[in-house]
């Protein structure tokens, strides 16, 4: 037994360190969609770590280099991301399916077409790839039986994963700056930076759009000469200003994948520590566990334990879905071309 120097959780590659506190979670908009999924209640949330980013098409291209050379070919077909999210019937975006994923000038944006568990299965992957690197840096060789570096080395990072949905939000709101004296936050926040305009209302870039998002039925840019947002469809990952985490598309651009399973009612069942629904928990097995839940009037529901919660509105929709508090869900093993990721980790060995 061997007790090895330990001078601090590494740093991990394109993370932010996202201090925990006290926050209200929830909807703080007007519920136009009556879903009424997401009462307002106070919860902690512990520090953690989350991507700067969304995960970008250079990230994933670089994931199945890698699976390629150390993978089986089932590995690698399984990594794909669905291209064929671009088509649509009444629409002519069929370039986008060999190009968007694969031509270097959308190396920085966000990658779409990437399910729930692939998005986990990333995360398993990028784990390893920079322990395997910290360890090589380190001078040392670490390897148990099976490939794992062991987190008693003290060189390694704690596993990548999706956040839960409160890490997000809490992420999103970025509520640094809004207090006043002693644990008086003086608002809420509508978007993730102040105010409740979609526009920039400082300096040079007053009066621009803050996010890539859909203004309105069929005006996803603006007019030639003078667009507003920018972008047709996703935009670059460092296009707008980070929020005050210093995190970048936390509205707008792509919705992303969180870690719970999706239940309209998780605001009435939840633990005010680190909340997260998990599948099944909670549930009536034999509700939940089918393909459908079917009621004594017919009606059936997609809501099962494989339909997971997406957060932020995307580059196709309303500015409605750009507040932190709206959630929408989706089975885990589809894909969409709206819907992207980042990941995050813990704070390890600290108190805050």
């Amino acid at each position: 037994f061997e007790v090895t120097p330990f001078e601090g959780q590494p740093d991990a590659p394109n993370t932010v360190f996202i201090e925990g506190g006290r926050a209200v979670m929830g909807s703080f908009e007007e519920d136009v969609m009556s879903y009424r999924d997401n009462i307002e209640r106070t919860v902690s949330v512990a520090s953690f770590y989350m991507d700067e980013t969304e995960i970008a098409n250079i990230h994933w291209l670089e994931y199945l280099h890698y699976l390629a050379k150390d993978s089986t070919q089932e590995v690698y077909a399984a990594a794909l991301p669905d291209t064929t999210v671009w088509v649509g019937k009444l629409a002519f975006n069929d370039p986008y399916v060999d190009h968007y994923l694969r031509y270097p000038g959308f190396r920085y944006f966000p990658v779409v077409g990437v399910s729930w568990t692939q998005a986990n299965n990333y995360a398993v992957w990028r784990t390893r790839a920079v322990n395997v690197q910290l360890a090589q840096q380190s001078g040392e060789e670490y390897a148990e039986t099976d490939g794992r570096i062991p987190l008693e080395s003290g060189i390694v990072i704690p596993a990548y994963r999706l956040p839960t949905e409160a890490e997000w939000e809490y992420a999103a709101q970025a509520m640094l700056g809004t207090q006043w004296l002693e644990e008086m936050q003086t608002h809420q926040r509508v978007y993730p930076w102040d105010g409740h305009a979609l526009r920039n209302p400082y300096g040079k870039q007053m009066g621009f759009f803050l996010a890539n998002f859909k203004r309105g039925r069929g005006d996803y840019a603006g007019i030639a000469g003078r667009l507003n947002d920018g972008a047709l469809i996703t935009s670059y990952i460092y296009e707008f200003p980070p929020n005050d985490y210093g995190l970048y598309n936390m509205a707008g651009n792509v919705s992303e994948w969180v870690m719970d399973v999706y239940r309209p009612m998780s605001y009435q069942d939840f633990d005010d520590l680190n909340p997260m629904r998990r599948d099944g928990f909670l549930d009536d097995s034999r509700g939940y566990n089918s393909n459908s839940e079917q009621n004594p009037q017919g009606f059936t529901s997609l809501i099962t334990d494989k339909a997971r919660v997406y957060k932020g509105g995307s580059w196709k929709d309303v500015a409605y879905w750009m507040s932190p508090g709206t959630r929408r869900y989706l089975d885990q093993d589809s894909a969409t071309a709206t819907i992207g990721f980042r990941c995050a980790m813990i704070r390890a060995g600290s108190n805050y």
